[in-house]
C-alpha cells in the first residue's frame, strides 16, 4: 500500500464509485488468466526490510520524515510510525550468486541509511518488536504524516463504531488492553519476501509458501517481548491480527487466508471484491490496465501469504507471491538467510512431483503456523501424512536438505547454498535465533529493555549471524 493519495474524506459516491472501478479491474483479471497474459519472467527475487529509527538510549525517535529527507534515498520510504522507515531491494534473478547479490546491495543501503542516522544522533535497529516502545509512543501523533495513513485509522475505528482496539495476547504473561487507533500495528516489523513466479506455478507457489510459514516463522523468531510482557516467539503475528481488526461484523483484515488456491490466483482477487469492505475509496486516475483500485485495495488486505499484480520494466503483468511472515533482523545477514531458506524450502516444495498440500490440509498448515509463531523451534508441528514431529528435527532432517538441493537445481552455487542455509542449520543446533537470545538476557540481567536492545544493537553492527561467540549472552 505504498502510493500517498489526495485525501481521506469519503462519501457514500466515492465507495460506490470505487467498488465499480474495482469490479472492473477484476473482470479484466480474469481475462488476464484466461488468455495466459501474464508475464512468464519466473524466479524473481526482492524484499523490504522495515526498521526502527531509536536515540542513543535506544528509545524510539518519530523522526522519520527528516530522517529520510536528509538521506533522499529513493530505495528507502515511511512506513505507518515515525518511528520507522522501510528499505526496499532491486529485482533480482534467482540464479547465480542471488543471495550474495541481495545481500551486497541490502548492505550497501543499510550503510548509507546509518551514515545518515548518526549523523543525526539516531541508531537503526531491525527487530521484529522493539522492546523499548511503550502505549505511550503509539498514539496518532507520532503517526507518519501521509494522508493514507490517517485516513486507514479513521476508516478501521468508523468500521468498529468507534470501538477502541482490543489487544488479548494469551501468552506466557497475558497481555490484555484496549488502544484508541491502528498504531498498535506499528510495533510489528517485518522482513517480506518477493517473488515473482510464472503463472503456472502461481498456486502451488503460494500453497507452499503457506506450508512453509510456520518453519519459517520457528527459525526466525525474533519478537517475545511487547510492552515488558513476555508473550509468544513471534509476538508480531497476533498484534498485527488485532491491531487492525475491524470487529465482529467484518472479515478479518490480517489473516493466514482462507485455504488453498485450486486453478488460479484469480480466486483470491475475486475473494477481495466479494467479501472485503473497501477501506481507502482513493480518487485514482490511472486506467484500468493499470489495475491501481485493485492493487490499492489488495494494500489493505494482509493475509500473511499475500498474492500480488506487478508490471515488469517492459510493462506486461506479472504475479508475485509477498511473504509476510518472517520478522525484521536480527542482522543484514540473518534477513538474506531468511530469504535463502524461505526460496529454497519454497521451490522444493513447488517441485514436489506429489502436492504437498494433498498431504497437508489447509486448517492443518494453519495451525502449525500459529503453534510455531507461539513456541518457535519449540514447536511440535503436524507434517505430512499425520506425522508430529519437533520443529528443530523438521527443519534439520528435511527441510534444510530439501531447501538445498532445490536451490542448487536452480543453478544457485552449492558454496553460495552451504554458506546461507548454513547459517539457518547453526541457528538451531544453537537453539538461538532473536527470540531465544532476548529471553536469555532478561533472564540473566533482569528487565533492562533500554539495556537489553542496546546489546542488540552491538551485536546488530557486527552483522555476524548466530555462530558462536557472536550472539551468546
Amino acid at each position: 500500500m505504498g502510493d500517498e493519495i489526495d485525501k481521506g474524506d469519503f462519501e457514500p459516491e466515492d465507495f460506490a464509485r470505487f467498488k465499480e472501478h474495482l469490479a472492473e479491474e477484476t473482470e479484466l483479471i480474469h481475462e488476464l488468466f484466461d488468455t495466459d497474459a501474464f508475464s512468464q519472467r519466473g524466479e524473481v527475487a526482492g524484499f523490504e526490510l522495515e526498521v526502527w529509527l531509536v536515540d542513543q538510549n535506544c528509545q524510539p525517535v518519530a523522526a522519520n520524515k527528516e530522517y529520510l529527507a536528509a538521506l533522499n534515498n529513493p530505495l528507502v520510504v515511511p512506513e505507518l510510525s515515525a518511528f520507522n522507515i522501510e528499505l526496499n531491494g532491486s529485482p533480482t534473478r534467482l540464479a547465480g550468486r542471488t543471495f550474495s547479490r541481495l545481500r551486497d546491495e541490502l548492505s550497501a543501503t543499510w550503510r548509507d541509511c546509518n551514515a545518515c542516522a548518526e549523523t543525526m544522533g539516531y541508531d537503526l535497529v531491525t527487530i521484529g518488536i522493539l522492546p523499548t516502545v511503550t502505549r505511550q509512543h503509539l498514539t496518532p501523533s507520532h503517526m507518519s504524516g501521509m494522508v493514507r495513513y490517517h485516513a486507514l485509522n479513521d476508516q478501521v475505528i468508523k468500521l468498529r463504531d468507534g470501538k477502541p482496539v482490543v489487544l488479548d495476547i494469551d501468552g506466557d504473561e497475558p497481555l490484555h488492553l484496549t488502544h484508541d487507533s491502528v498504531m498498535l500495528e506499528a510495533a510489528a516489523t517485518s522482513f517480506q519476501i518477493h517473488l515473482q513466479c510464472k503463472p503456472e506455478d502461481a498456486v502451488n507457489t503460494l500453497n507452499a509458501a503457506c506450508i512453509a510459514s510456520a518453519p519459517l516463522v520457528a527459525v526466525a523468531a525474533n519478537s517475545p517481548f511487547l510492552f515488558g510482557h513476555a508473550l509468544w516467539e513471534e509476538t508480531r503475528i497476533p498484534v498485527f491480527e488485532q491491531a487492525v481488526s475491524l470487529g465482529s461484523k467484518h472479515r478479518q483484515r490480517v489473516f493466514f487466508g482462507s485455504g488453498y488456491a485450486n486453478h488460479s490466483l484469480y480466486e483470491l482477487f475475486q475473494e477481495n471484491l466479494e467479501e472485503f469492505d473497501i477501506l481507502l475509496p482513493a480518487p485514482l486516475n490511472d486506467p484500468p490496465s493499470s489495475f491501481c483500485h485493485t492493487r490499492f485495495h489488495n494494500g489493505t488486505i494482509w493475509r500473511w501469504n499475500r498474492p500480488l499484480l506487478g508490471f515488469d520494466f517492459d510493462g506486461q503483468p506479472h504475479l508475485r507471491i509477498e511473504h509476510r511472515v518472517i520478522p525484521a533482523g536480527p542482522t543484514i545477514t540473518d534477513c538474506i538467510a531468511n530469504a535463502a531458506f524461505y526460496f529454497g524450502l519454497v521451490r522444493a516444495l513447488v517441485l514436489q512431483r506429489d502436492a504437498m498440500e494433498k498431504h497437508l490440509a489447509f486448517d492443518t498448515a494453519r495451525g502449525n503456523f500459529y503453534t510455531a509463531a507461539r513456541h518457535g523451534l519449540k514447536a511440535d508441528l503436524l507434517w505430512s501424512d499425520g506425522r508430529e514431529m519437533s520443529a528443530e528435527r523438521l527443519l534439520l532432517d528435511e527441510l534444510i536438505p530439501l531447501a538445498a538441493e532445490a536451490l542448487e537445481s536452480s543453478q544457485i552455487p552449492k558454496d553460495e547454498v552451504a554458506d546461507y542455509l548454513g547459517i539457518i542449520e547453526e541457528r538451531i543446533k544453537r537453539r538461538q535465533n532473536g527470540a531465544i537470545w532476548q529471553r536469555k538476557w532478561i533472564a540473566r540481567h533482569g528487565r533492562d529493555f533500554s539495556r537489553m536492545t542496546a546489546e542488540y544493537l552491538k551485536r546488530q553492527k557486527s552483522d555476524a549471524p548466530y555462530t558462536p561467540g557472536v550472539c551468546d549472552t
